[in-house]
């Protein structure tokens, strides 16, 4: 994009969809925000991927979710987190998803035994 090497880049910033393909080891969150959001799906959820050689002891995950606007008070919502995984140059956290899922499902109490995707 016009960018030397060294300065912070944008590679992508647009649906998750198209972005999935493109670089599927660094999306995980991404797809799985399209997933939980059903009526945004894949086509709706925006995702971003930035090359920050600033960073380069981490893997940073920003999420902002924006609720609807109540028409008649015009009152919204607007929820985000930060996410900072460290990592090795060139590693790629998304390794460490399925054990960090796995692990979380079996902390999950309080449920009945069942497991609620919403």
């Amino acid at each position: 994009r016009g960018q030397s090497r060294g300065e912070r880049a944008v590679l992508y910033q647009g649906p998750v969809r198209a972005l999935c393909p493109l670089a599927p080891n660094n999306v995980n969150t991404m797809a799985a925000a399209a997933m939980a959001a059903h009526n945004l799906g894949f086509d709706r959820v925006q995702g971003c991927l930035v090359s920050d050689p600033s960073l380069s002891d981490w893997h940073v995950v920003e999420v902002e979710v924006t609720g609807p606007v109540d028409e008649a008070s015009g009152h919204g919502f607007t929820v985000k987190t930060t996410r900072r995984n460290p990592a090795a140059p060139g590693a790629v956290t998304g390794s460490a998803t399925y054990a960090s899922f796995w692990s979380s499902l079996l902390s999950c109490k309080g449920h009945g035994g069942k497991l609620f995707l919403c």
